[in-house]
């Protein structure tokens, strides 16, 4: 399947699409050490302390680059989310180019309404979003990293992989 803005993309842009489209999942060679450090996210999300969550985001990266044999990224958590007209933003990837040597992820742990700590299982999500673009390009090596629907769906492989049952009770 493919979205909407797909038939707006060169015809290098569409073998780049069609390539991230086929890829659905992103194995982990050993999930299972990773548990305790998603657990750890979710309690440190409830402590509402950025510096503590930002130290455990950096270790689960750390922890799945290193098994997957990738590039290592670095890891910025913000407080409130910038808005705009067109919604809120809720994580960032800067690839490496230009003076950026190594990659680079800003998360924010806040919305911007209400400035409420995000639930655990969004949070995850917005992570593992940004990580996946980092993957696209370090660990797959695709030239972009298109939201395809193979996209979405290494994301999804990531979460299942990484939530026990007592991580995903802590929303």
């Amino acid at each position: 399947m493919v979205f909407n803005y797909y038939n707006r993309l060169s015809a290098k842009n569409k073998r780049i699409y069609l390539a991230s489209d086929k890829i659905e999942v992103i194995v982990l060679p050993e999930p299972l050490p990773l548990w305790p450090m998603t657990e750890k996210l979710a309690a440190a999300l409830r402590t509402d302390k950025r510096a503590v969550v930002e130290t455990v985001c950096r270790q689960l990266a750390s922890g799945m680059l290193l098994q997957l044999k990738a590039p290592p990224v670095q890891i910025k958590v913000m407080a409130a989310r910038p808005s705009n007209d067109y919604g809120e933003l809720h994580g960032f990837y800067e690839g490496v180019e230009g003076k950026l040597k190594v990659a680079k992820i800003t998360l924010w742990m806040r919305t911007a309404q209400r400035k409420q700590v995000v639930a655990f299982r969004s949070f995850l999500r917005t992570f593992l979003h940004e990580l996946c673009h980092h993957l696209d390009y370090e660990y797959l090596k695709l030239e972009d990293s298109f939201h395809t629907e193979g996209f979405y769906k290494r994301e999804s492989s990531l979460f299942h992989q990484l939530v026990t049952a007592a991580a995903a009770s802590g929303d």
